[in-house]
This record gives structure tokens, C-alpha cells and sequence, in this order.
């Protein structure tokens, strides 16, 4: 079992930036593979972002972005202290939805890595309100 706790959710305005961190713990020596997703009161959750490496506390990773937070957006993570995060840059008033940290329980290739079903564990959600 992998346990997530998102933070740093919170309300800017267009333009602005925040940064999400997702800590992982319990069982997480065979996740190789984060992701953030978001979501819109009545509205599908949709992949923003992922994070996939494999294995070593000095594999940065390989990043995978949705189309509409790409140069814009920039996941990363800390090995050491079991967390990824997501830099978010140049807010616009539609980045505003709860984001969601996942983690998947193995490996995924890339082609997957914006599924949400390929993902078993999830945190809570941060919410994030970007005012124009």
C-alpha cells in the first residue's frame, strides 16, 4: 500500500505560479511511475503530468506532459525524501480544478502513463484557483 498527501494547492491569479508536492509513503520501493491529474466539478479527470523512472535514488526520471501544460508546467522529483512535485507556471484560469497525486504500482511505458485507471493509489486532492 502506498500512501499520498498532496499540498500547496491554493488561489493566484493569472499569471502566477504554485508548486504541488506529493509525498509518498508506505510500500513505495516499486513505484516507478507518479503522475498528477485534475479535475472540474462535473467533469472527467484528466492527466497533467508524469513523472517515469526506474529506480535509483538518482534517476530523475522521464516526464510526460499533457498538451495543454506543456512549457508551462514541469514535474521533478526528490528521491531521498520520497516526493514529487509540480511547478506550475503562467496560470491560467482554466488550470483551476482539484489536482490529484497518483502513483501506479509498477511499471508503465509511456503509452500509459496518462491513463488514470493504470494508476492504484491516489491522494486526496490540492485544490488550485487561478482569477483572471
Amino acid at each position: 500500500q502506498v500512501h499520498l498527501v498532496e499540498s500547496g494547492g491554493g488561489s493566484v491569479q493569472a499569471g502566477g505560479s504554485l508548486r504541488l508536492s506529493c509525498v509518498a509513503s508506505g510500500h513505495t520501493s516499486n513505484t516507478y511511475v507518479m503522475g498528477w491529474f485534475r479535475q472540474v466539478p462535473g467533469k472527467d479527470r484528466l492527466f497533467v503530468a508524469a513523472l517515469r523512472w526506474s529506480g535509483g535514488a538518482g534517476s530523475g526520471g522521464v516526464p510526460y506532459y499533457a498538451d495543454s501544460v506543456k512549457g508551462r508546467f514541469s514535474i521533478s522529483r526528490d528521491a531521498a525524501k520520497n516526493t514529487v512535485y509540480l511547478q506550475m507556471s503562467d496560470l491560467k484560469p482554466e488550470d483551476t480544478a482539484v489536482y490529484y497525486c497518483a502513483a501506479a504500482s509498477g511499471l508503465l511505458s509511456g503509452h500509459e502513463v496518462n491513463r488514470q485507471y493504470e494508476y492504484a493509489y491516489w491522494g486526496q486532492g490540492t485544490q488550485v484557483t487561478v482569477s483572471s
